[in-house]
């Protein structure tokens, strides 16, 4: 796993986020550096690890308040 996908699961999980199988996957699978970045970014600021992706165009209805 390269080091931004650890980081981003390491900030994660320093902040008490759980992160859920489908999200880990997500992470974990992804091979777009820019949009690496970009969670990495997100993941010091979201209340919960799917908020990563609601600015990311293939998560349809992505929103911080769906539940």
């Amino acid at each position: 796993m390269n080091v931004c996908r650890r980081s981003i699961l390491f900030v994660l999980e320093v902040r008490g986020i759980p992160v859920s199988d489908s999200v880990r996957e997500r992470i974990t699978t992804c091979t777009d550096l820019d949009r690496m970045d970009a969670w990495l970014e997100r993941s010091r600021t979201v209340e919960r690890a799917e908020d990563l992706f609601v600015e990311d165009p293939e998560v349809p209805g992505a929103s911080p308040e769906q539940d």
